[in-house]
């Protein structure tokens, strides 16, 4: 996991939605379940033959609590990434 303030992740725009926080709205449980898909992400990705040395994650939560996993990948990672999506597709179409 990455730090938000890197380099590699671009400034947004403010939204108020990001930063005000609801009562009784469980963000922790939303945050550690983005940071545990970050974690299967990058172990399936490795394990598939990606290169996963330039990627970055951030996890965190969206308004309403859930996990939101921010990805950052090198292009060449992207298509590998999508060569894997479409050799599962081929698959499921001639099963």
């Amino acid at each position: 996991m990455h730090d938000p303030e890197d380099a590699g992740f671009e400034n947004e725009p403010f939204d108020p939605d990001d930063v005000l926080w609801v009562r009784g709205v469980d963000y922790l449980a939303g945050w550690r379940y983005a940071t545990d898909a970050g974690s299967a992400l990058v172990g399936a990705l490795a394990a598939a033959g990606v290169d996963t040395t330039g990627l970055m994650w951030q996890a965190s939560t969206a308004a309403d609590g859930g996990g939101r996993l921010r990805v950052v990948l090198p292009a060449a990672a992207a298509h590998d990434v999508a060569a894997l999506v479409r050799a599962v597709a081929r698959l499921g179409k001639a099963g």
